[in-house]
């Protein structure tokens, strides 16, 4: 059972957007470091080690197909030494994850779904069992983007054995957080299952995250059971035509957002990234989302309640990429309010959309998005949010009030922007 595991969306950072599958160990310190004295306080909390920690030779983002692995003697994948240096003898991430918790904060892997094809072809052992790589293995389920591995036959023998050596191992580590890869889309449920019964095994609280999207929404049911976090998208990069597409996507999946279940619209590509990556094509860059669009972009996950994971290099970080990362109302939004919904998309081409959610303090909050190229006021009834009465309008990204209103909001809205409002009722 997930029991009581990430109750409210996790927040974090991972090594993805900027440095692919490059990530040293340096750099993850650096990033900790930041969050510690920068961004703790407002609830940011896990440092995410992204996908091929084991590959000593990994090249930017791209994947060097069938190369040498480093493993233990159990077919299980080590941190590389190169990278990692305190991983050397045997040390495996714990020193790393021990740095990250005198932090005060949380560590994180990535992994992906199956078993090493260099186990499967050096036949070598599995711990607690006398079952070998061989025969566990299911050499016709392959990730079509990634060599590294073969999936696991969960109805084989041994399967289960496999996935709590893994999880053990990484509770001997200090792992508070995995992200699996190529198990949402297409979905491998029988993996998702014996992944979810070596957590609960383990011995430590794991928060279990699932990629890539976009996750179908007829598995809904088992992703709310078996994981804490599901991509509902592939992977999320600063372009427009990306942002315009998560509208949908939150709409159709904001039913099954709640505590301990959270569909996620993935990385928040804000800042400086793609340091050591040329995902669509072009590499080190400063997002390419203009200042409109980063608000947008927060405000919608904010208000759909995704995870919010930051992308880029924190170090670089300027004003005014804190200042989205750092607002306290906003992040307020994100870990008590519920009942999201979109209240409405209109307009000739569905550019006008608003949001809406309720805050357990009794406020309510309203977020219009413009995804138009010249601005609009937007408006939303009082019987649209099933409130009444006078209420006091501030605006959460500006800091300010705005005035007092009894029958309906309005604000006029930028181009490709978006206004975050917090209603409070007044006596």
């Amino acid at each position: 059972m997930k029991g009581y595991t990430a109750l409210k969306p996790p927040m974090g950072w991972n090594s993805w957007d900027c440095y692919g599958a490059t990530v040293t160990e340096e750099e993850v310190k650096g990033n900790a470091e930041y969050m510690a004295a920068h961004l703790k306080n407002f609830g940011w909390e896990y440092i995410v080690v992204d996908i091929q920690w084991y590959e000593p030779e990994s090249k930017l983002s791209a994947y060097r197909p069938f190369v040498p692995l480093t493993m233990d003697e159990y077919s299980r994948l080590l941190p590389a030494p190169n990278r990692f240096p305190s991983s050397e003898r045997g040390n495996g991430f714990k020193p790393l994850a021990d740095y990250i918790h005198k932090l005060g904060l949380k560590f994180g892997i990535h992994i992906m779904r199956g078993i090493p094809r260099q186990a499967v072809h050096e036949n070598t052992p599995i711990f607690g069992t006398a079952k070998r790589a061989r025969e566990v293995a299911n050499p016709n389920s392959v990730c079509w983007w990634n060599t590294d591995m073969y999936g696991v036959d969960s109805a084989l023998a041994g399967a289960q054995s496999y996935y709590d050596s893994l999880f053990l191992l990484y509770a001997s580590w200090g792992v508070d957080f995995v992200k699996v890869d190529d198990i949402a889309t297409p979905y491998s449920y029988g993996e998702v299952e014996l992944i979810r019964n070596a957590i609960d095994k383990c011995g430590r609280e794991i928060v279990l995250s699932l990629s890539p999207g976009p996750a179908s929404i007829e598995y809904a049911e088992h992703f709310k059971k078996h994981a804490n976090m599901w991509r509902i998208t592939d992977d999320f990069w600063d372009r427009w035509d990306h942002l315009l597409e998560m509208f949908e996507r939150c709409n159709q999946w904001s039913v099954h957002t709640g505590p301990g279940s959270w569909p996620d619209a993935d990385m928040l590509p804000l800042g400086h990234i793609a340091i050591r990556s040329f995902e669509n094509g072009i590499g080190d860059r400063w997002t390419r989302f203009s200042k409109n669009e980063q608000v947008m972009l927060m405000t919608l996950w904010i208000i759909f309640r995704s995870p919010l994971m930051i992308g880029c290099e924190l170090r670089d970080n300027d004003d005014w990429t804190n200042s989205l990362l750092t607002n306290e109302e906003a992040l307020r939004v994100l870990n008590y309010s519920s009942s999201s919904r979109q209240l409405y998309r209109k307009g000739p081409l569905k550019n006008y959309i608003a949001w809406t959610s309720f805050d357990e303090d009794g406020s309510v909050y309203l977020a219009f998005f413009n995804t138009h190229t010249v601005e609009a006021e937007l408006e939303a009834q009082y019987p649209q949010l099933n409130i009444e009465g006078e209420y006091q309008v501030s605006d959460i990204w500006e800091h300010r009030v705005l005035g007092n209103a009894n029958r309906s909001v309005s604000a006029v809205t930028p181009p490709h922007g978006a206004r975050f409002l917090k209603l409070t009722k007044l006596l």
